[in-house]
Formats: C-alpha cells, structure tokens, sequence
C-alpha cells in the first residue's frame, strides 16, 4: 500500500500508545546513518526528527544499499523499469559506470523487508527519487546524463516492503505525514494546503497530467 494514494490509509493504522508506539522504518539516510554512496547522510540526517519527538512513534533506520551493496558504493539507478521489475528480473540496476548492481539492490531490499518483518513495523517512510527507497518518482536510468529523466514508479526495496505488505510513505509527502502527525498529536492541525509528491506542480507538469494519479 503507497499510503498517498489510500485515502484510508492513514486511519487503518491502529492507534499507538506510549507501551506500544508505531513502529516506523525510516530509510538509514534520513535517521543519520553514514549509508549514502559516498559515505555521508547526504546532509538529510535529522529531516524526520519532528516526526518521532512524542512517545508515539519510535524510527527503526535501515540502509538497503548499504545492506545490499556497501558503503561508499555507485549510485544504483534502474535501468528499463522501476523496482517491481527488478524483483520480476524485467529490469537492472546500473552505477553511473554501467556496473551491474542489480543482485545487491535485491539482496538489499529483501534484507529490508525482513528487518520489517522482524520488528514488526507498521508503516515505513522512505527518501523518494532513490533506486531503492522510492515510493513514487524515480530516475529513468542514470542521473548521471546532461538532462535527468524520470518515472512514475517505485524503488527496489520499496517494492520489496509492498510485496510483503508494509505500507510505504516518502519523505515528499507533506499531506500525508501532516496527518500522520495528527494522529500522534491530537493538537496538530493538518495544514490544509499541504500536498503529496503526485500532487505537486512539478509532478503534474513533468509526468503531463493535469490531476492527482495513483498510476
């Protein structure tokens, strides 16, 4: 389940207690971890730091990448698909080099749904535009080109945690976390001009549709 595009999603949760918080997997990057390529946090360290400041929600980090592939590593973008065909074997993963990255990023995403599994997490919220944790936009191929291109579609281990049935947020989607929060603090207000990636300007533009898609 891509929460965004539930428009019950976020009220099926059930409801946390401070003896029994949700349990949120957070891509490594965004909780600090030193899991990015080149072996920093890409400066998103802390971005969902508001998000687990009350007893309700408690973050479980976890880098597929890293995971699957090391750190410092290529950037892994997909190559002739998104992630659910790299896990049907339609698609690869490519470094900026043309390095085969493929069976890391899928070593990865399944070590990242089995942590979930384990710790049995009840949503996950990812760092969209990544090879892996991807929950609605990401590169057409390498980044590494005059022009970047991009597609509708979902990360290797995002797919990964659909198939196994954890529902997937990404960092973009402000409507979302906004009442998210609001389920965590009764005394948030949800603000009403916030709007999920698919439903953003720049979204609607580039993929050329004139309304919110769950494609």
């Amino acid at each position: 389940m891509r929460m965004p595009h539930e428009p019950d999603a976020v009220t099926r949760l059930r409801k946390p207690t401070p003896d029994d918080p949700w349990r949120v997997l957070l891509s490594g990057c965004m909780a600090g971890l030193q899991c990015g390529v080149d072996g920093t946090d890409y400066g998103f360290g802390g971005a969902m730091d508001p998000f687990f400041e009350g007893p309700l929600a408690t973050a479980y980090p976890f880098c597929p990448e890293d995971a699957g592939l090391g750190t410092p590593r290529g950037w892994p973008d997909i190559h002739g698909g998104d992630g659910m065909d790299v896990l049907d074997g339609k698609a690869k993963v490519l470094d900026q080099d043309g390095n085969d990255q493929t069976q890391g990023m899928i070593t990865g995403a399944e070590a990242m749904a089995l942590f979930a599994k384990q710790e049995r997490v009840d949503f996950a919220i990812l760092m969209d535009m990544s090879g892996a944790c991807a929950t609605q936009v990401i590169s057409a191929g390498s980044r590494f080109v005059e022009e970047r291109a991009y597609s509708r579609g979902v990360g290797v281990a995002a797919a990964s945690l659909l198939r196994a049935g954890i529902p997937v947020v990404s960092q973009r989607d402000f409507r979302t976390l906004d009442a998210l929060r609001a389920r965590l603090d009764p005394t948030h207000t949800p603000d009403p001009d916030a709007r999920d990636h698919h439903e953003t300007a720049w979204f609607r533009e580039y993929f050329g549709t004139d309304k919110a898609t769950s494609d």
